[in-house]
């Protein structure tokens, strides 16, 4: 027979003033143990009354929003559980849902309605949803406009085999619940990225996710693998960015977040890395910054080949709870590569490491003044133990929602 919460409350109550009858101290105040039950079972049930119980997992953005069996008649719901530097990025909140129900490309200029390139370069904020599962091929890059979503929940979405999402000159992005994979260069072709402008685009990188001259922008529980350049890249003055919940596979430069050490324009960047798992095939690069800070949070690193966590030009680098796997390679158990510098140079890089786990070997060579301030402009959300990142990250990448329950 099942537990009534009724019981529960009583059992919970016995259980928090056992130890004052055990030690059989008076009871100066019985109001205050009522207060105090009140207030432990607060505590433990989902302030979204969302049931009896949590069923959080440490994950702040999960924890928001995945107990929700109606997640999917609150979609743009979503937009308010971002954490990090990308946490204001609301993508198309404020606007309506807008159904991709094609999964062609066939005219960059001149997309059709239904597909995915008309829905992303409109003006107005749109939350871009999918009606059935499907793989994208796109011909161009996928040039954004602003305050757009692309959630994937609910359906299978591959973007892949073509050239794939650019985030260009462009604010208030999300792109949540995609498989990004085996992207392409493209170019030496007009694409649209507005109702009203098109323009010629040369040869493109061939990331998964490029972004350049963007703000506020937040990918989260993506899978992303196998592209020609990077997975992630964040250069030209790009900043307030959170990279969440992602699993990132078979991949040599995984992550690039600064253009180049001349770039100075990359001094205010802002980029939160937290919650993803770093797995099979890496190699490099995650992530490599420059100039700006970053706070990286959270992390499961269960594999590299030559080393997680890298930069030049002085970038101010929080490594905060992370989990870091090193490789059986004897010569490439350092978590981290300071790059482009001697060591008269590096040593005054802010890079720290704070509660990281540290297994098989790895190490982390910190640098610079333990104390800085800059650390304060490298840090976006409070880090959770190193302990339950396992479980932290255990969802990481493209989920496998369905509608109806929870996710």
């Amino acid at each position: 027979m099942a537990t009534t919460p009724s019981v529960l409350y009583f059992l919970f109550l016995i259980a928090l003033i056992s130890p004052i009858l055990i030690n059989c101290s008076p009871v100066q105040d019985p109001q205050m143990v009522v207060d105090e039950v009140h207030r432990s079972i607060n505590a433990s049930v989902s302030r979204r009354n969302l049931g009896y119980f949590s069923c959080g997992t440490g994950n702040p953005i999960d924890d928001c929003w995945r107990c929700d069996a109606n997640w999917e008649k609150n979609r743009q719901g979503l937009a308010d559980c971002a954490i990090g530097f990308g946490k204001q990025a609301i993508g198309g909140r404020d606007g309506r849902i807008y159904v991709v129900t094609d999964s062609g490309d066939d005219n960059p200029v001149s997309p059709k309605p239904g597909t995915l390139r008309y829905a992303v370069i409109q003006d107005e904020p749109l939350w871009i949803i999918f009606s059935r599962d499907m793989v994208i091929q796109l011909k161009e890059e996928l040039l954004m406009n602003s305050f757009k979503t692309i959630d994937g929940r609910g359906a299978s979405v591959h973007i892949a085999g073509g050239p794939c999402i650019t985030i260009q000159y462009v604010t208030n992005i999300i792109i949540h619940g995609l498989h990004i994979h085996d992207c392409k260069q493209g170019g030496n072709a007009n694409v649209r990225d507005s109702p009203t402008h098109y323009g010629w685009r040369t040869i493109s990188d061939g990331d998964g996710v490029s972004i350049f001259s963007g703000s506020h922008i937040w990918v989260d529980h993506c899978s992303l693998s196998n592209c020609h350049d990077g997975l992630v890249d964040a250069i030209r003055g790009s900043t307030a960015i959170t990279i969440s919940n992602n699993y990132f596979t078979h991949h040599d430069k995984v992550m690039l977040l600064g253009h180049s050490d001349s770039y100075t324009q990359d001094k205010n960047m802002q980029v939160t890395v937290a919650f993803n798992h770093f797995g099979e095939g890496l190699v490099q690069r995650m992530p490599r910054c420059r100039h700006g800070y970053f706070h990286v949070v959270n992390n499961d690193y269960t594999h590299w080949e030559m080393y997680a966590i890298g930069g030049s030009a002085a970038p101010t680098i929080n490594s905060q709870g992370n989990r870091f796997l090193a490789p059986n390679d004897r010569f490439n158990k350092e978590v981290t590569k300071h790059e482009d510098a001697p060591e008269s140079a590096w040593k005054n890089w802010n890079w720290r490491s704070e509660g990281d786990q540290m297994l098989n070997g790895a190490f982390f060579t910190a640098s610079g003044a333990e104390a800085s301030s800059s650390y304060a402009k490298a840090s976006s959300l409070g880090a959770r133990s190193s302990s339950i990142v396992g479980a932290i990250t255990s969802s990481a990448g493209a989920l496998n929602c369905k509608k109806g329950s929870r996710c």
